[in-house]
């Protein structure tokens, strides 16, 4: 099974598609798993209200902003 990156957002927020745009390319470089996870569709996510975008890899979180290198670098301290 392929490692699982989690992107945290919700419909109409610019800056979660801004982030889609980064973290797509890289999850099908790196053959990851990516699930784009709305926080409006689940009562339980209401943490990530002021939060969001937020990447989850391997139990961590990155808050925005981020970028792609810094998403990539995020990425790569997590798998050592």
């Amino acid at each position: 099974m392929n490692p699982h990156l989690i992107l945290y957002g919700t419909i109409g927020c610019h800056l979660c598609e801004l982030a889609e745009a980064y973290i797509i390319p890289i999850a099908q470089a790196r053959k990851l798993n990516l699930s784009l996870v709305d926080i409006a569709e689940h009562k339980n996510l209401d943490l990530y209200e002021k939060r969001i975008p937020v990447l989850k890899y391997n139990q961590h979180e990155l808050d925005w902003p981020f970028d792609t290198i810094s998403a990539e670098h995020f990425i790569n301290e997590q798998k050592n």
